[in-house]
């Protein structure tokens, strides 16, 4: 019988890339999705069309409410989202505090329910500049508390956490993966805006794998 396992799954390319690498190793994978007030929350209807595809098992959780207490970013208030590379500091305005912290808490609680073993998100190294919830120390000391937070141990597991959007891209295509079927961009628009930094990172993803982006773009 295959091990069970909870993947945090907003619908973008790294998380489907990270679902997909699960379900290649053999794992019995149940996926998560948080709405926490994103304005990018065309990502939840690429997450459910890509579960029902791969017949995964699939929650969707409304914590929206939670914007009472941590607004302040673009991606979850009336801000402007921020143009340009992720390496810019004007790309702080996308942090979303505590985000990390309070998704993998409740896909840890989930998982002790399913008793499963592992929570698989896609932090990567592209995003060590800007979110330091996705840094390796940060995982680190989450999977030290994770061990110990419940009767049964639980393992946060991100397979790219030292490796960039770059080469997960590399690895989905030899996957044969369709990142047609996954949305990255910031603004939930009809196209994506191809101008922030989400979506900058992902274009350059493809260009340095001499590969075409099948999203449409504005």
């Amino acid at each position: 019988m295959s091990q069970k396992v909870v993947v945090i799954f907003s619908g973008g390319m790294d998380s489907y890339t990270v679902l997909n690498k699960a379900l290649r190793e053999g794992y019995e994978v149940y996926a998560l999705s948080f709405d926490y007030g994103q304005r990018h929350n065309k990502e939840l209807t690429y997450a459910a069309n890509a579960c029902k595809e791969l017949n995964v098992a699939h929650k969707i959780v409304d914590i929206s409410a939670i914007n009472e207490l941590i607004g302040g970013s673009s991606l979850t208030s009336d801000i402007d989202v921020p143009e340009g590379h992720y390496e810019q500091d004007s790309m702080k305005q996308t942090v979303v505090p505590n985000r990390n912290m309070i998704l993998l808490s409740m896909a840890v609680g989930y998982a002790v329910s399913l008793e499963a073993k592992k929570v698989f998100y896609g932090a990567h190294s592209g995003d060590h500049a800007i979110y330091p919830d996705c840094r390796p120390e940060f995982v680190h000391k989450m999977n030290d508390v994770c061990a110990i937070a419940n009767y049964e141990a639980v393992e946060i597991a991100c397979p790219y956490l030292d490796v960039s959007k770059i080469d997960i891209l590399t690895d989905g295509l030899k996957m044969g993966l369709d990142y047609g079927k996954t949305w990255t961009c910031y603004n939930g628009r009809e196209k994506a805006c191809g101008k922030c930094g989400a979506c900058q990172e992902r274009l350059e993803a493809f260009a340095k794998n001499q590969a075409t982006d099948p999203l449409a773009y504005e």
